[in-house]
């Protein structure tokens, strides 16, 4: 792999890093101002920084040995460089000063997986620029500049809890988000339990899927109700004399935000579990984002011994699963999956816990 000497002839003035994210409950709650339950995973990326020699930027990614160079005035096309130019552009509307600057990119994270990559580039270069040129920005203003710069110039009408998870989380507990409000707590996980993260193998890109979709019709669900967003409606029965498929749509995000609302109550893994179950359910067959070979992994894990619970993470439409497992059979019970879910004529691939 190439260095930061190797691509710019020069050595890096700072160097930041941002996790990726699993999502334990809270899924497509956070564009209705609802509630949503990450963690980060160790998975992260790293960004290291310089001043440019010249009047362009220049970006570099290790994992995909490109590099992209353009002028300020200049926007890169699609690509990991739309993600880097956004927060910049971003700071500069701000009234922040951004010399043209050399930047090189490392990840760990996967993408394609549902595990929030594209946030923790954002959030990893919003704090390389901030040690960089000490901006005043705090951890919050990262999460909403970074969101800003995948709605803005990636394409992708998200919400805001995976730059809030990439800039807020830990490894070791839960971030409990009001999307709405941005209150946060952080809270243990159920007792006696740790997490497995299993990717399908299925790649998916969000601006390419049906996400935006799923936004837009949730809006027209919220405008039919009259309320400003589906976070405002408690009551599942609420939603039933909307048309199909805005129903299911609603039906999915009030049922969502209700399961997260429990737990976050100090509930046994065994509840939390059930929760995820049905969690996927919802997410599989009203919000119909879940895919087969995701189902298929799923349903092997819900089957293993010593599984609580397990649904789909991310957006869907591919990419990972996560579940609550026993404390210490993580390791166990992903390759016993991992092995049946590929005897079935899948690729998947464990990325937590790290097994090497």
């Amino acid at each position: 792999m190439k260095s930061f000497q190797d691509v710019f002839n020069s050595q890096p003035k700072i160097e930041a890093s941002a996790p990726g994210r699993v999502n334990l409950l809270g899924e497509h709650t956070d564009y209705n101002d609802g509630f949503v339950l990450p963690t980060a995973i160790p998975q992260k990326t790293t960004v290291q920084l310089g001043f440019s020699n010249d009047e362009h930027h220049h970006f570099y990614s290790a994992e995909l040995d490109e590099k992209v160079s353009f002028s300020k005035n200049d926007r890169p096309q699609e690509g990991f460089a739309s993600y880097i130019f956004g927060c910049i552009d971003l700071l500069e509307k701000a009234g922040h000063s951004i010399p043209p600057l050399n930047l090189y990119v490392t990840s760990s994270v996967p993408m394609g997986s549902g595990l929030s990559s594209s946030a923790a580039l954002e959030v990893s270069t919003l704090r390389g620029l901030k040690a960089l040129l000490n901006l005043p920005i705090d951890d919050v203003q990262i999460a909403q500049i970074a969101q800003l710069a995948e709605i803005n110039y990636a394409g992708v009408q998200c919400g805001i809890m995976d730059q809030m998870a990439s800039s807020l989380a830990d490894r070791h507990s839960m971030l409990f988000l009001d999307t709405r409000t941005l209150d946060r707590q952080i809270l243990p996980f159920p007792s006696n339990a740790e997490i497995v993260i299993i990717d399908s193998g299925v790649p998916r890109t969000l601006a390419g899927s049906g996400y935006n979709k799923r936004r837009a019709e949730c809006e027209e669900a919220a405008r039919i109700l009259g309320v400003k967003a589906l976070r405002d409606i408690s009551n599942p029965q609420a939603v039933e004399s909307l048309p199909e498929p805005l129903r299911r749509r609603a039906r999915h995000v009030v049922t969502e935000d209700n399961r997260v609302l429990e737990a976050i109550q100090g509930i046994s893994p065994q509840r939390f579990g059930e929760l995820m179950n049905a969690s996927h359910a919802s997410l599989r067959d009203d919000y119909e984002v879940s895919v087969p070979a995701l189902d298929t992994l799923v349903a092997i894990l819900q089957a293993t011994p010593g599984v609580f619970g397990a649904r789909l993470t991310g957006a869907g439409f591919g990419g990972a699963c996560v579940a609550l497992v026993k404390e210490g059979r993580g390791k166990a019970i992903a390759q016993i999956t991992l092995e049946s879910y590929n005897q079935a004529g899948h690729k998947g691939k464990i990325l937590v816990p790290e097994i090497n």
